[in-house]
């Protein structure tokens, strides 16, 4: 199974320069004017290896979870499918919530929103059933998939979660404000045309018991204040 080094023909410890390097040569030899359309789907998982490991907070967490995952595999003896153990049992629902995580960080990502969804979606409560630095981080790798894919309530509700559970607890610690600044793309930048009124008013009533900024607050405040509004005047 490939990781991200790996997809880019590169060692873990690949400086900036090289991570860019690789990305460029090998984009290169996936452009549509060369390798043609069926060239479309490795071109999305090389930008999504690029796009991780040239940030370094993001790289940091896929490394550490990366590692974690892998080791936990190796003890059960070279050789041993891990993948074919997990998917042996689809009523096992910690094997299949493993199974979610050990396909996002493979790069099999519709496999895993597959199976993430065939369990119920963002109504699996994949936290019960992983250990809690694997639940968060499944949870933001899922996340990060279903908004490339315009999944952007799914992915705001589990992003929901994730900061919940983070101010709780803290886990992701630094790399907290890149999880904040990304629900605060979502919502103020591409969930809108989505979903319908009472959706957007969840959300936005989310949000606002979350203890975000006053700045944040007030422009989600008046985006609620307009949407109820027009409700109003549309029963009217």
């Amino acid at each position: 199974m490939t990781n991200y080094y790996e997809l880019l023909g590169l060692r873990q410890n690949a400086s900036a320069n090289e991570i860019k390097k690789a990305f460029r040569n090998k984009a290169k030899r996936l452009h549509p004017d060369i390798a043609g359309k069926e060239a479309e789907a490795k071109m999305h998982k090389l930008i999504a290896a690029y796009e991780t490991l040239s940030n370094e907070q993001r790289r940091f967490e896929y490394d550490r979870v990366y590692t974690r995952f892998k080791k936990e595999s190796s003890t059960l003896g070279g050789g041993f499918n891990y993948k074919a153990w997990l998917r042996e049992d689809e009523n096992d629902l910690v094997k299949q919530s493993k199974l979610i995580l050990f396909e996002l960080l493979h790069l099999e990502e519709e496999e895993a929103i597959s199976i993430w969804r065939k369990n119920g979606g963002i109504n699996f409560s994949i936290e019960r059933f992983l250990e809690r630095d694997d639940w968060m981080d499944c949870c933001f790798f899922l996340a990060e998939e279903l908004d490339r894919r315009q999944q952007y309530y799914e992915a705001f509700m589990l992003l929901v979660k994730i900061i919940k559970e983070e101010r709780r607890h803290p886990y992701f610690r630094l790399y907290a404000p890149e999880i904040e600044n990304f629900i605060k793309e979502i919502i103020n930048h591409r969930l809108r045309p989505h979903v319908d009124n009472e959706t957007w008013i969840e959300c936005l009533g989310m949000l606002l018991d979350m203890g975000f900024s006053a700045e944040d607050e007030a422009k989600w405040k008046k985006a609620l204040a307009y949407v109820m509004n027009k409700k109003v005047s549309h029963n009217d």
